[in-house]
């Protein structure tokens, strides 16, 4: 089969196809501008807990030596400090502690990732490669480009990942609306000590001149900071001598008097929010910021464009491997877009009150304290406007079954990240064993780690799971946890390629298994069990 078409080799398509060739399918990446790709210590992204996760099972090696886990959380108004959280090193299954965001310049996220596509022989890059026609038929898709030369390329599939300016969703024809100039921002890099080693700080009406409305501080390694000021959305033409002087009083607010500091890059940028009606045109397909915008309120879009990538990849392996339904397919559209407007729809009700003018929100007890909620959750990635989504509404969400059993994580959530054991004695996160185009079923066995793996395997309901994970309809791994929050013992769970959960059963249950990885995977949902088929036990 032809090779998947990436269009567009920033981080989104450059682990979009990394992560298909985790799963065996080739790709051709198209990038339009190899050597676009400049230093820019101002522009960075903040990655949550499972984006980070996602680009270290690729390879990305920036995260670790390049970027930053914040060790705390600090919210200031005028002189009063609001709140202040501890952030955890290492994600804990049931801990209120939230998991520390990655902050890593972007240019050492791209060059990383690049340096793992150079290294797989599944990802072909071509470039400098402009697309200017895109045509499709029922076998597959035919793309020209041109600059240097004219040239076809044919794939099976085709994802659009090149950009808010996206020539892949305009050859689609689908239009992009949304809202223009949603928060402008004035950002600085800069090296210098702040009071905080380590820690982001965002400052709501600093009490200097310049603070402006609203002030963030987000580490970087090597004592480096990037420093953002809210502006207002329209006006106030940002000259480079008015941003030192914002840099100057912003670090003496903080620091008693302005310290020493380097001023590494500055730069004024302006967010959008929007939503490409459609994102699946038969074989061809949005992601990143060709399918969104967004960014208000400390909501990442490179986040959520890593979720397409994740969502898609499997899916799209699936297809290529095995042929695919339509449901699966289109499940993709409907899990991804509908995640992404509910968090344009929660920016969007929030802005009203924590941008909006007028004094009474201001009086209003505990006002503060609330706005900070919401400000914290959008740049620690909590509730509505940050945390993963979860896709229980999904067409693939398989019907309740009658061995149903409620875990700490709801059908459709991503799963916690907990210690598991696989049949060849080895133990891992369970995080490290998503992405590989595989089912995952996870028996919670408590006492198994004290037993020698060759007694376990054949000891209880292990033999019977065993076999009906052997008949599964799509490839799947058996794995085995002590424990899993809210799960009693010989609960077993399905997890999706992408670390989402399928169904929690109360026991082994083959049936209502295979009845459940067949939704999973787009086919029939509902289909009757064949007669005949191995009692289920509990």
């Amino acid at each position: 089969m032809d090779p998947v078409i990436v269009v567009g080799a920033g981080p989104v398509g450059l682990a979009l196809s990394l992560a298909l060739a985790a799963q065996g399918v080739p790709s051709v990446l198209l990038d339009e501008d190899p050597a676009k790709d400049e230093t820019r210590p101002a522009r960075t992204v903040v990655l949550r807990e499972d984006t980070a996760a996602f680009l270290e099972r690729l390879g990305c090696k920036a995260l670790r030596d390049e970027g930053l886990r914040w060790t705390g959380w600090r919210s200031v108004r005028r002189r009063q400090l609001v709140r202040e959280l501890p952030l955890g090193e290492e994600p804990s299954p049931g801990s209120s502690v939230p998991a520390a965001p990655v902050h890593v310049p972007q240019h050492a996220l791209v060059r990383s990732l690049r340096d793992a596509v150079s290294a797989h022989e599944l990802v072909q890059t071509a470039g400098p490669s402009r697309i200017d026609t895109l045509e499709q038929d029922p076998a597959g898709i035919t793309v020209h480009t041109r600059e240097p030369g004219s040239t076809w390329w044919r794939g099976s599939y085709l994802v659009g990942c090149d950009g808010a300016r996206s020539t892949v969703r305009k050859l689609l024809d689908i239009r992009f609306p949304g809202r223009t100039a949603v928060e402008r921002h004035a950002v600085a890099a800069l090296r210098t000590e702040l009071p905080w080693p380590g820690e982001a700080v965002l400052h709501r009406s600093p009490p200097w001149r310049t603070g402006g409305a609203e002030v963030t501080a987000r580490p970087l390694p090597d004592d480096v900071w990037r420093l953002d000021w809210l502006l207002p959305a329209r006006g106030e033409l940002v000259t480079p001598d008015a941003l030192v002087t914002r840099v100057r009083d912003t670090l003496a607010g903080w620091c008693g008097e302005t310290p020493p500091y380097e001023l590494l890059d500055t730069g004024v940028y302006t967010l959008h929010h929007r939503l490409a009606r459609r994102w699946r045109v038969k074989r061809a397909f949005l992601a990143g910021d060709a399918a969104h915008l967004l960014g208000a309120l400390g909501t990442q879009g490179l986040d959520e464009g890593l979720r397409d990538a994740e969502n898609l990849a499997w899916k799209l392996a699936l297809a290529w491997h095995h042929g695919a339904s339509d449901a699966l397919l289109d499940s993709y559209q409907a899990e991804r877009r509908a995640a992404v407007a509910s968090r344009l729809r929660a920016a969007d009700q929030s802005l009203p009150i924590l941008r909006g003018g007028g004094g009474l929100r201001t009086l209003v007890p505990g006002s503060a304290r609330g706005h900070d909620s919401l400000l914290m959750d959008g740049h620690l990635g909590c509730g509505p406007l940050g945390a993963p989504p979860s896709y229980a509404l999904s067409p693939l969400a398989p019907p309740r079954a009658e061995a149903h059993t409620s875990v700490g994580t709801p059908p459709g959530a991503p799963v916690a990240d907990v210690r598991v054991t696989a049949p060849d004695g080895t133990t891992v996160r369970l995080r490290e064993r998503l992405g590989r185009g595989q089912l995952l079923v996870v028996l919670v066995a408590p006492g198994t780690g004290v037993w020698d793996r060759r007694h376990w395997m054949r000891a209880g309901v292990m033999p019977r799971l065993a076999e009906a994970v052997t008949a599964m309809p799509a490839k799947a791994e058996l794995l085995v946890a002590e424990s899993y929050p809210g799960a009693s013992a010989h609960t077993v769970l399905l997890v999706r390629p992408d670390g989402h959960l399928v169904e929690a059963f109360g026991g082994v249950r083959p049936a209502e298994l295979l009845a459940a990885a067949e939704a999973a995977r787009g086919g029939a949902a509902g289909a009757s069990v064949r007669a005949g088929r191995t009692a289920d036990v509990n």
